[in-house]
């Protein structure tokens, strides 16, 4: 018998294992193991990450995923030097990026306040810009969460060309078999890089610290 009420799946404490998968054990990748990351993989990888929250619903995130070496010489050119033989070896490089026009979807998002595309779209274009990657930004991090929940090792970057990624990946005709008004890849804009795939632990360096709790947070 429980002395209180039982706990809902969103209460349960995540044990040590899955801290350490998550958090404390995982590590930003450069070195890559020649394992490829399957196309399944990858959709269970959204299919975990699009459950998490974003303003009103909206959830304004576009991602390519680049696996194909067609795809990588498309993006190498845009990448900086530094960044180049990371991105060129490994498995899968995800552009994660941010729909301008992601009100467009408020129809299927958030369909009883079927006002909300009306009213988002009057907004100034700064602030729909500022949404749009302020939450795109947050969906990139429960990307990386998803990604090491299923075994993948990611390697975040921001070292490219976002105007060359931009006109490359995003630009009218450059994103195959879409037309339509509401496809929600009409005005998309690249945030940042993530390498995935399976990474060469051997290849790490010595983990930095991190900053303490009193030096970053405050109590009131």
């Amino acid at each position: 018998m429980t002395s209180g009420p039982e706990l809902s799946a969103t209460n349960r404490v995540v044990n040590d294992e899955g801290l350490d998968i998550l958090f404390r054990n995982a590590r930003t990748h450069n070195q890559w193991l020649d394992r490829p990351v399957s196309d399944d993989i990858l959709r269970n990888l959204y299919d975990l990450m699009k459950w998490g929250p974003t303003s009103a619903n909206l959830c304004p995130a576009r991602i390519v995923f680049v696996r194909t070496s067609e795809g990588k010489q498309r993006l190498l050119p845009c990448v900086s030097p530094g960044n180049l033989e990371k991105t060129r070896k490994a498995p899968v490089t995800a552009i994660v990026g941010f729909d301008l026009e992601y009100y467009k979807q408020a129809h299927k998002l958030f369909p009883s306040r079927p006002e909300m595309r009306e009213n988002v779209s009057k907004l100034p274009s700064e602030v729909l810009r500022d949404h749009a990657f302020r939450n795109g930004t947050l969906q990139g991090a429960y990307f990386m969460l998803a990604a090491r929940s299923l075994g993948l090792d990611c390697g975040p970057m921001s070292g490219f060309d976002n105007a060359k990624v931009d006109a490359e990946f995003f630009a009218a005709g450059k994103m195959p078999g879409i037309s339509r008004e509401d496809s929600g890849w009409n005005n998309v804009k690249s945030n940042f890089l993530c390498n995935l795939g399976y990474g060469d632990h051997s290849a790490l360096f010595p983990r930095n610290p991190r900053l303490g709790f009193d030096e970053a947070c405050k109590l009131l």
